[in-house]
């Protein structure tokens, strides 16, 4: 429907005529484009029948990921008949992100600090807690925790002190406890910074370390985790500000299985390890320069070849599974030390990637590295989705993922080969521009996206594929500090630079990634998307507004304000005949959204 790079600009133009759809909404001013503002009315349906009962069993609601829920009784027709019908406070104010789970009329939920509730689905009663209690006071990357995996009777999560934590699904009892990953290792202080420099006399929220926000993954007796934290950088109590100091920081990143009955450890699968300096490629895959210093690199490989050992490529989302031919897949982050390079010459490998190993024992069949040598922070964050395409004339097996630089990457997941990048869904500038001495430079998307770890959503039927993202360009500066024994220190920092909105896009994958409409929010979208067969795409947003749009249009049919924000994917399922929306409200501390407690659902009236 649009030039490539396009679509972006003529939602600007739309709104300053006026035609925007949506306005005057206080909270999330929805300014729709293209089709959505095209004065088409929102699809109707016929009277929707009476759903049979349909959990939402998976992290992704199937292993590939696709968040489509297969439930149409709530449609375009009737979305604005929805209504409140529970509300759980969990008594946990925090960043809250987590995607329930519902097996049979329990819904499984974890919460801030790795606990985990047990619901009723249909009351929101609570009939257990399991309490966390970390092993350690220090945490390398906030209290977040993204779900759990439910399988045998058994309830699954990984904590944000490294550990994977099985429990009785019936009791909450604890059945085992096993370490994934350690840190003893040496991390970034704000006292190592120019004393000049303003974040130097800042406390900081979070350094390089290892915890695990991603709810893990069981198929066939196995259960798959990997750890993040491992290039996190030093976060500065400074919003989205973010320092990389080069030196040795972190560890390998990893994705380990592990037997679902026992915890056994089955394999590991470490993102860096020896050669992983590669071919030193001077451009992404797609053929983008990244404004490399390859003879520069080159000369100082051999003074550093143990770089792996401190490599980072922490793993942010659930995998996702090609049982056909027996692949994990998933992406990993970027390299430590975060931004700061000069400690790790060579492309990094397997950072800021799309991974697939075998399912049987943790071997890497292909890899499809976005940003060889990132120096931005680009981690492949959001989850891959799989789904079937006709690419060419073929009908492909393949892959979808939303990328932090803008773009949507679809790729054949036999062997990772790149089909083609989507239109990009927010502005683009200065791509691939390292950090800059003095001034900086202002760099968009910035280190957070893009599509930060929010999970997509496809709905196959009408080969759209819909991201929720943020615009939020961001100022790089190279430092060098002299300490008191004259020693030099060199760190990259990132902090936001005044442009805060985000975007809803809807992408045709059946033609190229053209964009069908997409809707602009007055602030950045993290948090995740839900599509549902009805013909709806559900979104939060961070002053608390949850929504429902027209999946062919982008109108927005529907909102409710919730009183925190929410920042956390939703999903559908349905009990005794009836359809319901269940969605985290708990903010986002990272971004200065407004924190709490609830897990609220929804449902039209029984009458």
């Amino acid at each position: 429907m649009t030039q490539r790079g396009s679509a972006f600009s003529r939602s600007q133009r739309a709104a300053h005529r006026g035609l925007a759809c949506g306005t005057g909404l206080a909270g999330l001013l929805l300014l729709a484009s293209l089709a959505g503002c095209a004065g088409l009315s929102p699809t109707v349906a016929a009277t929707p029948q009476r759903p049979a009962d349909t959990g939402w069993a998976v992290h992704g609601n199937d292993l590939g990921g696709q968040r489509l829920s297969p439930l149409a009784a709530i449609t375009p027709a009737n979305v604005a008949r929805l209504a409140p019908q529970w509300t759980h406070r969990s008594g946990v104010t925090g960043s809250f992100q987590a995607t329930p789970i519902v097996v049979g009329a329990v819904m499984y939920l974890s919460l801030p600090m790795s606990s985990v509730v047990a619901l009723d689905a249909k009351s929101g009663r609570e009939l257990w807690r399991y309490q966390h209690q970390p092993r350690t006071k220090k945490l390398c990357c906030g209290p977040a925790n993204r779900g759990v995996a439910v399988a045998a009777g058994k309830v699954y999560v990984g904590s944000v002190d490294g550990r994977l934590i099985a429990l009785d699904a019936n009791s909450g009892a604890l059945l085992w406890d096993v370490t994934v990953a350690e840190y003893a290792g040496a991390t970034e202080a704000t006292s190592q910074l120019q004393t000049d420099d303003p974040m130097s006399k800042l406390g900081a929220t979070g350094s390089t370390g290892v915890g695990i926000g991603a709810a893990p993954l069981v198929y066939e007796g196995k259960v798959f985790i990997g750890i993040n934290g491992v290039g996190y950088g030093l976060h500065p109590d400074q919003g989205l500000a973010v320092v990389g100091v080069a030196g040795q920081y972190g560890r390998p990143g990893l994705m380990a299985a592990f037997d679902a009955a026992s915890g056994k450890p089955l394999w590991r699968f470490d993102i860096t390890g020896p050669g992983w300096e590669g071919g030193f490629g001077d451009r992404t895959p797609d053929g983008t320069p990244l404004q490399r210093d390859i003879a520069t690199e080159r000369a100082a490989a051999s003074g550093q070849r143990d770089a792996w050992k401190f490599g980072g490529g922490s793993i942010y989302a659930t995998p996702v599974i090609d049982t056909e031919r027996g692949l994990l897949i998933f992406g990993t982050g970027n390299p430590s030390p975060q931004m700061a390079d000069a400690s790790r010459p060579g492309d990094n490998l397997y950072t800021s990637s799309l991974v697939a190993l075998e399912l049987a024992s943790g071997k890497r069949v292909w890899h499809y590295q976005q940003i060889p040598h990132d120096r931005w922070g680009y981690d492949v964050a959001s989850p891959p989705v799989l789904m079937e395409l006709s690419h060419q004339g073929q009908r492909i097996p393949a892959l979808a993922q939303a990328s932090k630089l803008g773009w949507v990457y679809v790729h054949d997941r036999r062997d990772g080969r790149l089909l083609f990048k989507s239109d990009a869904f927010v502005p683009q500038k200065n791509l691939f521009t390292p950090p800059q001495p003095g001034a900086g430079v202002v760099v968009a998307p910035g280190i957070a996206g893009g599509a930060n770890w929010s999970p997509s959503a496809y709905d196959a039927q009408r080969a759209l594929f819909f991201v929720g993202a943020l615009h939020l360009p961001t100022r790089y500066t190279a430092h060098r500090a002299t300490r008191p024994d004259g020693s030099v220190l060199d760190y990259a920092s990132s902090q936001n630079e005044g442009e805060s909105w985000g975007t809803l896009s809807a992408l045709d994958l059946a033609n190229g990634g053209r964009m069908a409409w997409q809707v602009k929010t007055d602030e950045p979208l993290i948090g995740g998307v839900l599509a549902t067969a009805g013909g709806l795409v559900f979104a939060g947003a961070g002053k608390g507004l949850f929504a429902a749009f027209d999946s062919a249009t982008g109108q927005r049919l529907w909102q409710h304000q919730c009183d925190a924000g929410v920042n956390a994917p939703p999903i559908s399922y349905a009990i005794d005949g009836r359809q319901y929306v269940a969605v985290a409200a708990g903010g986002n501390a990272l971004f200065g959204f407004k924190q709490g407690d609830s897990l609220a659902v929804f449902a039209l009236p029984e009458n």
